[in-house]
């Protein structure tokens, strides 16, 4: 269960880490998870007939495309209207969220869902399986390996090709990376872009292989949790696994806690964010730390120094 709860967390971690290496803080990676699942749930809609892994390929790609444009238009507006990112960004994901509801609840309602609005389930050629049914790992699907090679991918892009080095002198110091030729608005609205599709490839992902419908359940938060996972992985797109299966874990804890201990759902929370509090309050100390140690060692040497300069 972990590990399928972090399959979508590594790819909203990744909405976030792509365009922070760029220089942009995009916390609106709700908005395009939500897109990608509606797009994903739609497509059948207006193509009939798709199946096998053609059609899977199709749906996926579909959300992927939608998250994509709804973010990278939170770059185009930083870039040629000056709108601050973080801003609009996060104000697009209520868009995407109320446009979510209003589709799912109106025009691609499903008549059979009478109690939880839904789009027709997704046919079962369109699905996304587990991995290994049988085995221990359950109900872990594909999902889980996509994160993981877009995660290596993304990382093997940023810190061995052109591109992604001109990627990273744009979010160190945007004016000189424009001074030396750079093209900065192409890189950052691409940069945009490129998390927003893997925010909407996680929504996707969550209809074609876990839900099989597009409803309420898909906005779960996900997004915001790849926030958090993200500045914890400090944007690094290969520490981005291991803190989205850590993450992934608290969420998997928090039925558990229910049951065993009674514990209220907002339990998962408080566990991430103490997390997020440890960590954070151990990256700051670890210089301190070790600023505060250096003056015993020098203290010794110093004196002997000044001991030999004095006549």
């Amino acid at each position: 269960n972990s590990l399928q709860r972090a399959a979508p967390l590594m790819l909203t971690a990744l909405a976030v880490a792509l365009p922070a290496r760029a220089g942009l803080t995009v916390i609106g990676g709700e908005g395009a998870l939500v897109l990608g699942a509606l797009g994903c749930a739609g497509l059948p809609y207006l193509l009939s007939g798709l199946q096998g892994t053609v059609g899977s390929a199709m749906v996926l790609g579909a959300g992927a495309l939608l998250g994509a444009a709804w973010v990278a238009a939170a770059g185009a507006l930083r870039q040629w209207r000056g709108v601050n990112e973080t801003i609009s960004s996060l104000l697009l994901a209520y868009i995407a969220i109320a446009l979510f509801k209003h589709v799912v609840e109106g025009p691609m309602r499903d008549p059979a869902s009478l109690n939880k609005p839904s789009t027709r389930p997704l046919g079962e050629g369109l699905r996304i399986g587990a991995i290994a049914p049988d085995s221990l790992l359950g109900d872990v699907h594909w999902g889980l390996v996509i994160g993981v090679l877009l995660c290596l991918g993304a990382g093997l892009w940023l810190g061995f090709t052109a591109s992604g080095f001109a990627l990273r002198v744009v979010g160190g110091n945007a004016r000189a990376a424009r001074l030396v030729g750079l093209p900065t608005d192409r890189l950052i609205v691409g940069a945009c872009a490129l998390g927003g599709a893997c925010a909407g490839l996680a929504g996707a992902l969550e209809v074609a292989a876990v839900h099989h419908t597009a409803n309420a359940s898909v906005i779960a938060g996900l997004g915001y949790t790849g926030i958090l996972g993200s500045f914890v992985a400090r944007h690094n797109p290969w520490a981005i696994p291991p803190v989205a299966l850590l993450f992934g874990g608290f969420a998997a804890a928090g039925s558990l806690l229910q049951r065993r201990l009674g514990l209220p759902d907002a339990s998962v929370l408080v566990l991430q964010g103490f997390a997020f509090v440890f960590i954070l309050a151990a990256e700051g100390l670890r210089g301190r730390l070790f600023q505060l140690a250096l003056p015993s060692f020098e203290k010794p040497r110093l004196v002997a120094v000044q001991g030999r300069a004095l006549p």
